[in-house]
């Protein structure tokens, strides 16, 4: 009793994504959540929940990405946009909130692109900071 103790853990980096989209209807956002995460069936490695926003005619699909090697952002984008499109409600714009991984954009732009070849070396940043 009188040692203590400590616990630690980790977790890989966290990537909190939002979708934003063209409707007011928190249904449609709390639809398309749940046939992205993980937990309902959906993509791996993903969290994801309808909220509202603090604009009137904006819902939101926020999405944790818990593993975008498992599961790109370009993916789950490319999820919340066949969901919305299948209801028929058009995507806003999406938000990255925080800090992301360099390659886990790259990652998403890749196959966006059609880039071949394309690596982390080609990246301007990542040259200057060898």
């Amino acid at each position: 009793p009188s040692a203590g103790a400590s616990a630690i853990g980790a977790r890989r980096i966290l990537i909190a994504f939002n979708v934003n989209l063209q409707t007011d209807d928190l249904d449609v956002a709390k639809c398309i959540a749940r046939s992205v995460r993980a937990s309902s069936g959906g993509l791996a490695a993903v969290k994801a929940i309808g909220v509202r926003t603090d604009q009137p005619d904006v819902v939101q699909v926020s999405i944790n990405l818990v593993d975008y090697e498992r599961t790109s952002l370009d993916r789950v984008f490319a999820a919340v946009q066949r969901e919305a499109d299948r209801l028929g409600v058009g995507i806003r714009n999406s938000q990255i909130i925080g800090l992301v991984p360099a390659v886990a954009l790259l990652s998403a732009a890749t196959p966006s692109l059609k880039l071949e070849g394309f690596t982390m070396n080609q990246i301007l940043e990542c040259r200057l900071g060898r």
